[in-house]
């Protein structure tokens, strides 16, 4: 299937809208944590200028951790994996280039709310400058070495590490645990009523 370059972009910031991004985003920029901080394509009080293919598939380490924990990151990595040109803070995807996956669109604002909820607490809580970089590095790095890793032991220690991290994430992964259990029911209704 072919697509544009646009449309892959649009694509992204649309998931990344009904999986809630804007909510987290708001709260790091209120901390001094904007991804975007220093780039030549950002203008003030309107955003960024030029949108690209690398920016929009790049997350940040909340907002990556808040796919892990639903578990859409692979298929975000999966779905970009195949835009040929990405490149740092630019890129040189063609106007038009073949794909085969695409991403479903799903409604997620009410979970990163609750994890907004939590980052908004924690920046009360620990207003030392730089706190909530720090976490978000932390978290990002993990992220990075659980999926870089192949020693299961090593995969435990990290998951480990980020549920560490992750532990003043209260509300989050309370509104996580119901929805894991609506999740399962709505799949255990599908396949036994598929069978009757």
């Amino acid at each position: 299937m072919t697509t544009s370059r646009q449309m892959v972009i649009e694509l992204g910031l649309d998931y990344l809208r009904d999986v809630g991004s804007d909510q987290l985003c708001n709260i790091c920029i209120a901390n001094g944590g904007s991804c975007c901080k220093g780039c030549r394509n950002l203008s003030f009080k309107s955003g960024c200028r030029v949108r690209n293919t690398s920016c929009t598939a790049w997350l940040c380490g909340f907002l990556r951790y808040f796919l892990y924990e639903v578990d859409l990151l692979e298929e975000w990595y999966s779905f970009w994996k195949q835009v040929p040109g990405r490149d740092y803070r630019e890129d040189y995807t063609p106007d038009y280039f073949e794909f085969q996956k695409t991403l479903v669109k799903r409604d997620l604002r009410f979970l990163s709310h609750e994890l907004a909820e939590d980052l908004r607490i924690l920046s009360e809580n620990y207003p030392e400058q730089g706190y909530m970089f720090v976490l978000r590095e932390r978290i990002d790095s993990n992220l990075d070495l659980l999926f870089d890793g192949e020693n299961p032991d090593k995969r435990a220690i990290i998951k480990s590490n980020l549920g560490a991290l992750s532990s003043e994430f209260y509300r989050f992964h309370k509104a996580l645990e119901t929805y894991r259990q609506q999740l399962e029911k709505g799949i255990e209704e599908y396949t036994s009523s598929k069978w009757e």
